[in-house]
């Protein structure tokens, strides 16, 4: 690849980015880009595709960062976006602060609607995933003896609301386990079916675990609360854009993501997402003027707000949507699916997340068999630039490895060869 139609094109990009969050030059310069290497928009089975998607990430030198499910890097193009947004912000602060951005916010607002296939009437723009959790645990007025129904893998994010706002009044914390490798979806719907009782009032749920990677049956799960009158709250942190998600066909009440892992937004800016029926039970965490606002905006009333992040976030859907969510979905699985084929029937490694694509998708763990895992964690890093997490809850003793779409084929079979010397030495 040329370096200097390289840097030609991250030019145009960030020209682009800057204009207009919704980034028209971007889309056009990026079909532009992948005619004049010899590609196609639908060229996304070549790992050439793949490599012009990476070329878009930079990254620290020598870095290959397999830990985006804890915190994604932006692309260049919503890095500019970003930073363009900002210095309009501060050349005229009170102007771009108090409505000089009013349409280009909603516009955001419609276009992660579209993203998720649900009304901008029933999006929220918040600030991470544990505002969103938090929003919802503190909206209740439960009795005590009401309970609430949260796995054993749900993240601290998750549970700390409902401890802190519920469980202090009474209200009961129902806890149930499962199963680390299941077999099947309906092994983990049993499990959520078998925890309900007359007393339920909410099941709150991963999408997908952080710890495991598993792939938790949501859409299954709301038939069954809906039918009995139970609402369902979903922590999306792990799978907002790392995979095709239409919110109503998976049916839950409300839904709260971060969308700086796997939608590459700036850093402090997220989603939130309730049902059009559900809304009227949502109290907002902030309260100003503006709060008697019947939408779900009053979610979001919080005065003074680092805007050109939300704005970047209308850049970082619009990269999502130049590549393609059915490319990335297929690449999710597509990722997942050649990693595991190098390393099934390989005794130096155990997998720790489930196989059936129904189950996982585009992060997955495995142990290094009798290593420890922290040791096997920092021998990557410092002797092959490996960044990854290790994962130590529910017995895993695992490394917990994230394929966003910045990774490459070539890129995995370089950490494949980095564990085998790793496991053998």
């Amino acid at each position: 690849m040329d370096h200097k139609t390289r840097r030609t094109f991250l030019k145009r990009l960030g020209q682009g980015a800057i204009g207009s969050f919704t980034l028209p030059v971007f889309g056009n310069s990026l079909a532009d880009y992948w005619e004049a290497e010899g590609l196609t928009q639908g060229d996304y089975t070549s790992e050439a595709y793949w490599e012009l998607v990476k070329s878009q990430f930079n990254m620290a030198d020598g870095l290959l960062y397999f830990n985006n499910a804890s915190l994604g890097g932006s692309s260049t193009a919503i890095r500019q976006a970003t930073l363009g947004f900002r210095d309009l912000l501060d050349g005229f602060p009170s102007k771009y602060m108090w409505g000089g951005w009013q349409k280009e916010k909603e516009a955001v607002r419609e276009s992660v609607a579209n993203l998720f296939s649900v009304d901008a009437e029933e999006i929220a723009l918040i600030h991470n995933t544990t505002e969103g959790m938090n929003l919802i645990a503190r909206s209740f007025d439960l009795q005590a003896g009401d309970e609430i129904i949260l796995a054993n893998h749900e993240h601290p994010s998750g549970t700390i609301p409902w401890e802190v706002w519920q469980e202090t009044k009474g209200i009961k914390l129902v806890r149930p386990e499962l199963p680390v490798l299941p077999k099947s979806v309906s092994e983990l719907t049993e499990v959520y079916k078998k925890a309900i009782t007359p007393r339920t009032k909410i099941i709150s749920m991963c999408h997908i675990v952080n710890t495991n990677g598993m792939l938790l049956p949501v859409q299954e799960v709301s038939k069954i609360a809906h039918e009995k009158g139970i609402l369902v709250a979903v922590d999306g942190a792990q799978s907002a854009g790392m995979f095709k998600i239409d919110l109503h066909e998976l049916g839950c009440d409300f839904y709260a993501a971060s969308s700086h892992k796997w939608l590459f937004s700036p850093k402090g800016v997220g989603v939130f997402y309730a049902k059009k029926e559900s809304q009227s039970q949502l109290k907002p965490l902030m309260v100003a003027r503006g709060h008697t606002d019947e939408s779900i905006r009053r979610l979001e009333n919080y005065n003074t707000r680092n805007l050109p992040e939300v704005l970047g976030l209308g850049a970082s859907v619009d990269f999502h949507n130049a590549i393609g969510a059915e490319a990335i979905h297929k690449r999710s699985y597509e990722l997942k699916a050649y990693f595991r084929s190098k390393i099934e029937g390989n005794n130096h490694f155990i997998l720790k997340t489930p196989a059936l694509d129904e189950l996982s998708s585009a992060i997955q763990v495995v142990e290094v068999n009798g290593k420890d895992v922290k040791d096997i964690k920092e021998k990557l890093w410092k002797n092959y630039g490996v960044d990854c997490r290790p994962m130590t809850s529910h017995g895993l003793n695992a490394l917990r490895l994230s394929f966003a779409i910045y990774i490459t084929k070539k890129d995995i079979d370089y950490l494949i060869n980095a564990l085998q010397e790793l496991a053998t030495a």
